[in-house]
């Protein structure tokens, strides 16, 4: 079944238009500067890569330009949108209301409305790219795919915040955990590479700009390391990760902040760029560090060490593990950062081998013979897993 992949931000709109068997991509690319004037960058495989300024004043502009390009007789890929099977659009955020995927219609709209306080910067952008392809391609199919939905498993031990019980109540206040659709997909290809044995236990480290781990049993999530929003875990590119809520009183009391700065300082201006100074880009990090930079080298140690903690701290919740994954921007292309995660895991029966583990991007058992874990590198793959979920939908 060939699906368009939406992913609608506030002011640009990512595209993918795929198989949803095998994952053959057709077509990708990018709406920017929504809004603002408009520009659509267009890729198709074995051609040269498209790029127009087209007026984009909101996104139902932005996606009549996909759909005008992909039947262009001399840029696009279909002779007809009706070759459009169904369109699956990433949602951030699900809430309590959605455990899986599910069918777009005004229930599903209006649950997802009533999710936007737990999600305020994505949802209502999320909702733009929805009505724009409802308004435009009213009779195709709409799928919603939730990037909290895979660890709406997790057990209340791991969800529920240590606060008065009220605010779960009340104001739905637990830990939700993002980054679901890669995690799925990632962890349900280490299964597979386990030989779907009946009991499996794996970590999951999806590695990049944000970054997240989550504990998997038998499939079914059971503890993250994001929270109620993306800013909790560890430190990431721009977000501090997990901080001592009084720091938050201190500084605002000390220098005047109110609670939005403080907030887009935490959000923007810490993790390893806060540390360091230097770049949320952990390729600058490694050449400032090799440069002598000591912060620089500081906030790479910071990340290895707390990512080390949760891999630790999930292999005792679950009783062991089976595979540790690497996935993402850095868990797929740093070797180095790979080999010093798992350095001193040894105990548990983690090993390495370093001639393996010297590749990028690619899906690879990078264990040493003998280890007892075995580490795999899986890129991920959430369009794919929004194609086949998507295609999953339309079908019944």
């Amino acid at each position: 079944m060939k699906i368009l992949i939406i992913n609608a931000g506030s002011s640009s709109l990512k595209y993918q238009f795929m198989e949803s068997e095998g994952g053959q991509v057709f077509a990708k690319g990018l709406c920017e500067r929504i809004g603002i004037d408009g520009r659509l960058t267009h890729k198709v495989p074995g051609r040269e890569d498209v790029k127009q300024d087209i007026p984009m004043p909101t996104h139902s502009e932005a996606i009549q330009a996909v759909l005008d390009i992909m039947v262009d007789p001399a840029k696009g890929v279909i002779a007809s949108t009706d070759e459009i099977a169904a369109v699956g659009h990433r949602v951030l955020h699900g809430g309590m209301a959605f455990t899986k995927s599910c069918i777009i219609d005004d229930a599903c709209i209006e649950a997802i409305k009533k999710c936007i306080p737990l999600g305020p910067l994505h949802n209502p952008a999320n909702l733009m790219g929805i009505e724009a392809c409802q308004k435009i391609m009213p009779t195709t199919p709409q799928v919603a795919v939730f990037d909290t939905a895979f660890h709406m498993t997790m057990p209340p031990k791991a969800y529920i915040y240590a606060i008065p019980y009220e605010y779960y109540e009340k104001d739905d206040v637990r830990r939700y955990g993002f980054h679901g659709t890669s995690h799925r997909y990632v962890s349900a290809r280490a299964i597979d590479m386990l030989g779907n044995p009946e009991h499996s236990r794996v970590i999951c480290c999806h590695l990049g700009n944000g970054s997240s781990l989550s504990a998997v049993v038998d499939g079914k999530c059971v503890d993250t390391t994001m929270g109620l929003g993306p800013l909790a875990g560890f430190p990431m590119g721009t977000r501090s990760g997990d901080v001592d809520a009084t720091i938050l009183e201190y500084l605002m009391g000390r220098y005047g902040y109110d609670i939005k700065e403080m907030l887009n300082i935490l959000n923007k201006k810490s993790g390893v760029l806060g540390i360091s100074g230097v770049s949320s880009d952990f390729r600058d990090l490694d050449e400032a560090a090799a440069q002598g930079n000591e912060r620089a080298a500081l906030a790479l140690e910071k990340f290895i060490y707390e990512v080390k903690k949760f891999i630790g701290a999930y292999a005792t919740a679950m009783g062991g593990v089976d595979a540790i994954v690497f996935t993402a921007g850095i868990g797929e292309n740093s070797k180095e950062l790979r080999a010093e995660i798992c350095q001193g895991m040894e105990y548990m029966g983690v090993k390495m081998d370093m001639e393996k583990n010297n590749v990028r991007g690619q899906e690879v058992d990078v264990s040493a013979a003998g280890s007892k874990v075995k580490i795999f590198i899986i890129p991920t793959n959430e369009e794919l897993m929004i194609a086949m979920d998507t295609a999953a939908l339309c079908a019944k």
